[in-house]
């Protein structure tokens, strides 16, 4: 008999792998991208002091609005906008995008590709 493999235990090793790898300072700060069945999540680490920079999801108040009737892949993009002006804001130009073991498809692609038109450089 097949068993079927948790799909998100393969994608925490996948993640582990990326991570031993990559590592966020101040100069260039690590974007994590964590992605739940109905929402997606952000934010800009800096891994030499084990601090957020700046976060921004589909479940900010703030960013709420502008979601209604648009696709997941829409509502990942917007995401990528709102964190890409945040980061701006706070003087961040220059990030190393942590896909958080995903494919670099669909939802997490549409953030990073949301995340450069607001002005974000990786």
């Amino acid at each position: 008999m097949i068993l079927k493999l948790d799909k998100n235990a393969d994608r925490r090793k996948r993640h582990e792998r990326v991570r031993s790898k990559i590592s966020g300072t101040a100069e260039c700060p690590r974007l994590c991208v964590y992605r739940s069945l109905n929402h997606i999540y952000a934010q800009i680490i800096d891994d030499v002091k084990g601090v957020t920079l700046t976060a921004c999801s589909t479940m900010e108040k703030a960013v709420k609005p502008l979601l209604e009737g648009k696709s997941k892949v829409e509502q990942a993009k917007i995401v990528g906008v709102e964190l890409a002006k945040k980061a701006t804001a706070k003087g961040i130009e220059n990030v190393v995008f942590d896909r958080g073991g995903y494919i670099y498809i669909g939802r997490v692609q549409s953030l990073a590709d949301g995340a450069r038109e607001g002005g974000l450089k990786f």
